[in-house]
């Protein structure tokens, strides 16, 4: 999978201006322990290059790009020293060209329909959109995602947890770059028990996991129906979407009408983007049940099993 597909499926790119060195490292273990493997450092402080490289050493797995490169002697020193790909500010021909030259994948910034026709003749299709909130957010996104349907857009600069939300339900976002969970005091008092827990509500709100419904399998109809009347008479709610499969009692209790999956029934987690959940619950151990995907006409996966049960139960992600 190449590296801008993973940043995709990641969602959130943590973007870091990293003041001393020797503090990456701790700063990243923290993102990851949260459930964000992945780190954009700015070549804003001297400090970038070794950071990226003590990185790349510790925590090889982390999805590790370096930002604010400026020219194409800055991109060699930060592809040597590990990083996985080159973000700039704006388009400078030169460095995207050696860029592709040398064979780094490479998100430069656009601002505007001539950056990305510069980009597009360069072969790229997904480019930084920067700074994002100030050139006038996702309204101009979808703006110029009009006339060039192929290209993929990863915003930052404004991007915050109050608008990541809107940005990542637009399907031209490809990902979203913010700075919020690495807050610079935080940084500086080596808080790193902070960022994580940032970290960790980040992915949640990017996901939205949460359950949606719990289904009880039952042997036959018969006792399918007579167990969905008691738990409706216990709730004081009707029986509904009667179906060849079940009946739900609420909109959380599905009435399976056979031992269907799952020893006992299954969970069904509603997400935002179920190829993004997937992807974070890969990172964390889970291991999914690929034909059980499903898949929306634009090819988004919808719906898909994990491999275990969890004390009984199965699990599936469906996409809300």
């Amino acid at each position: 999978m190449d590296m801008l597909k993973q940043l995709s499926l990641a969602g959130l790119v943590p973007v870091i201006k990293v003041k001393n060195a020797e503090d990456a490292v701790p700063l990243c273990t923290a993102l990851k322990n949260g459930g964000l493997p992945v780190a954009e450092i700015t070549f804003r402080t001297d400090a970038a290059e070794e950071a990226i490289r003590l990185v790349h050493e510790a925590l090889p797995d982390v999805l590790l790009g370096a930002g604010t490169v400026l020219t194409a002697e800055q991109a060699d020193r930060a592809w040597n020293a590990g990083a996985g790909y080159i973000v700039s500010p704006g388009l400078n021909p030169a460095v995207v060209k050696h860029c592709i030259d040398k064979g780094y994948p490479v998100l430069p910034g656009t601002g505007n329909p001539s950056d990305i026709e510069a980009a597009l003749s360069f072969g790229l299709k997904t480019v930084k959109f920067f700074p994002a909130e100030a050139l006038g957010g996702l309204k101009l996104i979808k703006a110029m995602a009009a006339p060039y349907g192929d290209v993929k857009f990863v915003p930052t600069g404004g991007i915050n947890e109050k608008n990541l939300p809107e940005y990542l339900a637009f399907p031209k976002i490809a990902a979203g770059g913010g700075s919020w969970m690495v807050p610079d005091d935080a940084v500086e008092a080596k808080d790193w028990a902070r960022i994580e827990n940032l970290a960790r509500s980040a992915v949640q709100l990017m996901l939205g996991l949460h359950i949606v419904h719990i289904g009880i399998n039952n042997e036959n109809e018969e006792v399918t129906y007579r167990e969905a009347e008691k738990l409706a008479l216990l709730l004081g709610c009707p029986v509904s979407k009667d179906s060849k499969k079940s009946l739900f009692v609420s909109s959380q209790i599905e009435m399976m009408k056979t031992n269907f999956r799952g020893t006992h029934g299954h969970i069904a987690i509603g997400t935002k983007n179920v190829d993004r959940a997937k992807w974070h619950l890969e990172q964390r151990g889970f291991v999914f049940d690929e034909p059980t995907a499903t898949f929306t006409p634009d090819g988004r996966m919808k719906f898909i099993y994990l491999q275990d049960e969890f004390a009984g139960f199965g699990i599936h992600l469906v996409l809300e």
